[in-house]
């Protein structure tokens, strides 16, 4: 069985990229990045999603020799011109403190009226082969950031993002919802047939 290495340390992201991509039917081991503890982390300093998820893909190939999926992610909010997009991990200054990122993002928004509260989460998934083969693909969750966070499952600023279309926010669904309608879910399903034809030789 071919392997595949998930470029983040993540244990949420691994949880949810394992069921997304199991769920494609494609006969692939996938591993984190755990698994190769002299691999270092990569700084995301580009200034796109694609761009940060590439650079990580491509550091984690050529470091493991096996191909390797990157993510980068975040929420845009259109009244704050698309930020915290790239920087939506450290919003706070610290790199993945949600509770601090969320209070201070709807700090910022304390203001903005329902009707102008409208965001999106993209994510942005990259394939990179140690040949330096390439893919990255987007996808995209829309919806309106609530007054204040609501739910328990997920992550991140889920608990914020009223899913258009839906009452509940995120973090109010369960995993497999999640999943079937995500950012995350979207772009990993898109990237599938990459894997398919690059990592496993089928297409």
């Amino acid at each position: 069985m071919s392997r595949l290495v998930l470029a983040t340390r993540n244990a949420h992201k691994i949880t949810e990229l394992r069921k997304i991509l199991g769920n494609t039917g494609i006969d692939v081991e996938i591993v984190g990045v755990d698994a190769f503890p002299d691999v270092p982390d990569v700084p995301e300093t580009g200034l796109t999603f694609a761009a940060n998820a590439l650079l990580k893909a491509h550091a984690v190939a050529r470091a493991t020799g096996l191909p390797a999926i990157a993510d980068d992610s975040g929420l845009c909010v259109d009244a704050l011109n698309g930020m915290p997009g790239i920087f939506s991990a450290r919003w706070a200054g610290r790199h993945g403190d949600d509770t601090a990122n969320l209070e201070l993002l709807l700090a910022q928004l304390s203001d903005i009226a329902p009707e102008h509260r409208a965001a999106h989460f993209t994510c942005a998934a990259a394939l990179a082969l140690p040949d330096g083969t390439e893919r990255v693909v987007e996808g995209r969750l829309t919806g309106t950031l609530t007054n204040t966070p609501r739910g328990t499952g997920g992550f991140g600023y889920d608990p914020i993002l009223q899913i258009d279309g839906d009452t509940r926010t995120a973090a109010e669904l369960t995993a497999e919802e999640k999943n079937a309608i995500s950012h995350r879910g979207e772009a990993f399903r898109t990237l599938a047939p990459a894997v398919a034809e690059l990592v496993t030789g089928r297409s």
